[in-house]
């Protein structure tokens, strides 16, 4: 199949130019620019047939074109047309500019909802054609695309159907025994009914078939990864042993329901040959951390070293010192490594590593520098997963010899993502609380509670308690942003200077200046933070028990759990206190839902409906493309559908079938990032 643009008829560098700022550079591309709606012009109505409330087009000559100006920065346009059987005006708001567009004599076609005012028909910002002097709409069920300025849907559809003119066949991708199913038609069809459909029962058909194609396509990528890093054998683990039972004998609570399955599901994958991919999913609070420090005991009394690389420095020291001290009464020899290590005590990690004097290392993205080798690493810890690129994870695996590899994440992602997104791991889930976890009480409020908040944390301070307040950061505005915390800090510290310490961490302090303030409030030295930047994800200070949210209709619904999560980590009761001013119902729905949900994958699942599915799909996260025809919300039957048809596949005709079927395909699609992930 030709790519290039300038292949089409009727598409030269004027028109490919208009293609490019739409982010078409190629067929491919143009073919699957879909239409974001239709519209039924099947019939041309006369402008007497029209009734009031009516959807329908008309064709007509403008008679008269005259712009109003009722009051300052409100331009009205009136085109009138009229054909031989009355006459409509055409109206369109604050685009005066187009007055010269339109001619008297003109012949256009108007196609939107009729309505009549003052006595008139009536058509508010319809679609507008501009026909010549014989020339005849585009009828049918027309296709409406997303375009920007200088970019009409004339272009867009006369390019693809151009290309449907002068073409008759599509290669198939799928592996032929799939395509061959009663009912299934051509991937040809497929996509000129996608682009102009003459139904709606031929619309859903192709569509329901291009969203399997696309998710068999993903997960048949998911399906390689997966096989790739387990076709080698890994470190075989006996079942667990004294160090492990020591540990959790140790531990001043019983593990939960949750994390003894979790736990279970881990020891059962360390003793298999195939080298473990889990994701560890548990809610903000869960106990995620003591799973890992068992599994990464369990390594240990294996004769194998065990990592955990964290995101941050902050996140890093936290885990170390927790860990530690769950470790005291073991003979395990533990470090801390980060960009805070000294170069003296660098080098004698790395000499200790590489013998294996040091049983569990601990760190930031310092783990996999070049100089860091192990003597054998049995199990990688991978926390909050979405802050590392895929790249960085494999890197951390290659340091062994095909090492287990534990994933943990605090952010909820509901199932529909974890099959996409994560399709690649298997998933243990911890939703049960510890015991004695006090819900966060949490209240939406406006600006007018300012003296009250004020008010309520000088009592929790005076309590001995800490306090956050976090104000949203939008990035095209950094510098208003950062000068409304100012304010914010300004007006706290002034408020309180008598008796508490205020302190202020933003997104242009450098990292150093960051973890100095952090570190401040994790001693106590600070009783109320303000921040512009979200709290780390992780970051534990027990003594904390409010969390402010200034703006927070700006932030998602995962976001604020996380930062909910922040605080009630001690005995103390916390509170969540979000303010807005929004009167936006949506925004109204989503902070009222945070009052009434502490789950935080039950909220997660919300957003998606709240929000759509976006996308998903970023490099950073999975090394997969986002998707054309698919939504993952709505379509979680197709995406289970296609994943059990890859795995069918694989059992019936093994993986090398499959990977010689698809990897051309995968090629293109998802370039050759997600193949150096596949044959690095």
């Amino acid at each position: 199949m030709k790519e290039e643009l300038l292949s089409i008829k009727g598409i030269g560098p004027g028109r490919e130019k208009q293609l490019h700022k739409l982010g078409i550079t190629s067929v491919s591309h143009l073919l699957t620019y879909f239409p974001r709606s239709y519209e039924d012009r099947r019939n041309i109505y006369t402008i007497k047939e029209l009734d009031n409330g009516m959807t329908g087009g008309v064709v007509g000559t403008v008679v008269a074109v005259q712009e109003k100006r009722p009051r300052p920065r409100l331009s009205i346009l009136e085109i009138t047309i009229a054909d031989n059987s009355g006459a409509m005006k055409i109206v369109l708001f604050n685009q005066g500019y187009k007055k010269n567009f339109y001619k008297k004599g003109q012949r256009l076609y108007a196609y939107g909802k009729a309505d009549i005012q003052y006595g008139m028909m009536q058509m508010n910002t319809p679609q507008i054609e501009n026909l010549g002097p014989d020339a005849l709409p585009d009828t049918g069920i027309v296709p409406i695309y997303s375009l920007v300025d200088g970019v009409s849907q004339f272009v867009v559809r006369s390019s693809v159907r151009n290309w449907f003119a002068t073409n008759g066949v599509l290669p198939e991708v799928l592996p032929p025994e799939l395509i061959n199913q009663d009912g299934w038609m051509s991937r040809y069809d497929a996509f000129k009914a996608m682009h102009f459909p003459d139904s709606s029962n031929r619309y859903e058909e192709a569509r329901y078939q291009l969203a399997y194609e696309e998710l068999f396509i993903m997960q048949a990528g998911l399906a390689l990864l997966r096989n790739k890093e387990q076709v080698h054998a890994g470190p075989k683990m006996e079942p667990d042993g004294k160090l492990m039972k020591s540990l959790e004998e140790a531990l001043p609570f019983a593990l939960t329901g949750d994390q003894r399955r979790a736990l279970e599901e881990i020891s059962r994958d360390m003793q298999d040959e195939r080298p473990m991919q889990r994701l560890l999913q548990g809610d903000v609070g869960a106990g995620k951390t003591v799973v890992a420090a068992l599994s990464l005991v369990k390594a240990i009394e294996n004769g194998y070293q065990s990592a955990i690389m964290a995101p941050t420095e902050i996140l890093a020291s936290q885990h170390y010192e927790g860990i530690k001290e769950m470790c005291k009464h073991l003979p395990i020899h533990i470090e801390l490594l980060t960009g805070a290590t000294t170069k003296k005590e660098k080098e004698r990690i790395y000499e200790e590593l590489a013998s294996g004097d040091i049983h569990m290392i601990i760190g930031t993205h310092s783990l996999i520098q070049d100089k860091v080798d192990f003597h054998n690493l049995g199990l990688v810890v991978i926390d909050e997963q979405h802050r590392f690129g895929v790249e960085q994870r494999a890197a951390l695996q290659r340091k062994g010899k095909y090492p287990h590899v534990l994933i943990m994440t605090a952010t909820p992602i509901p199932r529909t993502m974890t099959l996409s997104v994560y399709g690649d791991l298997a998933v243990s889930l911890i939703k049960e609380m510890p015991p004695g976890r006090k819900p966060v009480k949490t209240y939406v409020v406006d600006s007018s509670y300012k003296e009250r908040l004020r008010a309520f944390f000088q009592k929790e301070m005076e309590a001995g308690h800490q306090i956050y307040v976090v104000c949203p950061l939008v990035e095209e505005s950094e510098k208003l942003d950062l000068q409304a915390a100012e304010e914010v800090y300004i007006e706290l510290k002034e408020y309180f200077y008598k008796t508490f310490e205020v302190g202020l961490v933003h997104g242009r302090m450098n990292s150093q200046e960051k973890e100095e303030v952090m570190e401040r409030f994790n001693n106590g030295d600070i009783h109320l933070l303000v921040s512009t930047t979200v709290i780390e994800v992780g970051v534990n200070v027990p003594n904390a028990t409010i969390m402010c949210v200034e703006g927070a209709e700006r932030f998602g619904l995962s976001q604020l759990h996380q930062l909910r999560g922040r605080v009630g980590r001690g005995d103390a009761q916390a509170y969540c206190v979000l303010i807005s001013d929004s009167k936006n119902d949506i925004s109204q729905e989503r902070l009222k839902l945070m009052e009434a949900t502490h789950d935080g994958f039950e909220l997660a699942e919300q957003e998606l409906l709240l929000r759509g599915s976006g996308q998903l799909f970023g490099l950073a996260q999975s090394g997969l493309p986002d998707l054309r025809v698919a939504n993952i919300i709505k379509d979680i039957e197709i995406l289970v559908n296609a994943r059990e048809d890859v795995l069918q596949y694989i059992g019936e005709r093994g993986i090398e079938n499959l990977e010689k079927h698809m990897k051309p395909e995968l090629e293109k699609r998802f370039g050759e990032k997600f193949l150096r992930i596949l044959y690095n």
